[in-house]
């Protein structure tokens, strides 16, 4: 038989601090996806195991999905304030759009001097294909019930009333995203400010208008605050690794592909 460990009742524990690794765009498809389906069990055990002194959230994401964007800042908010956890975000190269959702999420934001924030806006983007099917002599057939079921057709003119229609849908995300924002961050911001233009800034600039609170690194950061001898517990998704065979590894290569595309957008 082993022997058997005691703990002394009077010897207090160190502080732990679950760290959650949030990276990469998100709502992608394959493997490894940031999506709150993906990611609602590694905030549960992040949470609820044992009884953490803080959730932190590392942070480098371009954004991606609004709705999945909601969906995971949501699940952190109940989580934090279900088990009255305090959440700090610390962002590495980019948190922009859907990126900066989530860490809006956090109760405060710390990142690198570098680091790109920002982006509170929405697109859309498309193709127009009609003009290049017209001069190889193809004829686009639709039939819909419903007259607006092909709007933005890619391979049909563009109508004025689908744009029109398309801008009602993004300005109504666009004020959701503002909502979110201006709720979590309250008075901190500079609303004399056009934060919500879709325009990124560095760090510095960023903690000027209140998008973050501070500039920070997330080890020497939670040391300063919870001590030298804090313990860190890490959780996070797992990324696919191109080695296996058949139509999954095709499409995990292409949500790489389009994902080096997000944070293209950025410079990164």
């Amino acid at each position: 038989m082993g022997a058997m460990r005691f703990r002394l009742p009077f010897v207090k524990r160190p502080p732990v601090v679950s760290v959650v690794r949030l990276n990469g765009a998100i709502g992608m498809a394959g493997r490894g996806a940031l999506n709150d389906i993906t990611l609602a069990p590694v905030l549960e055990r992040a949470f609820r195991r044992g009884k953490p002194a803080a959730v932190a959230l590392e942070i480098n994401s371009p954004g991606g999905s609004p709705v999945q964007s909601s969906l995971i800042g949501a699940r952190i908010r109940r989580l934090s304030e279900e088990l009255d956890v305090p959440v700090i975000a610390f962002v590495e190269d980019v948190a922009a759009s859907g990126g900066y959702w989530l860490a809006a999420a956090a109760d405060e934001i710390y990142a690198d001097e570098s680091s790109v924030l920002g982006s509170i806006g929405v697109i859309s983007a498309g193709f127009g294909a009609h003009v290049f099917l017209a001069r190889q002599g193809i004829e686009r057939r639709v039939h819909t019930a419903g007259k607006s079921k092909s709007m933005l057709d890619p391979f049909r003119p563009e109508q004025k009333e689908d744009v029109a229609r398309l801008e009602g849908l993004l300005g109504d995300i666009h004020a959701n995203f503002i909502n979110h924002v201006t709720a979590r961050r309250g008075d901190k911001l500079d609303t004399s400010e056009e934060l919500f233009t879709g325009e990124v800034w560095l760090a510095r600039r960023a903690e000027a208008l209140g998008l973050i609170d501070g500039i920070g690194h997330l080890k020497p950061f939670l040391q300063a605050r919870f001590g030298k001898k804090v313990k860190f517990r890490r959780y996070g998704v797992k990324r696919p690794m191109l080695g296996r065979i058949g139509l999954s590894v095709a499409q995990d290569a292409m949500a790489i592909v389009e994902e080096r595309a997000h944070f293209a957008r950025f410079g990164l």
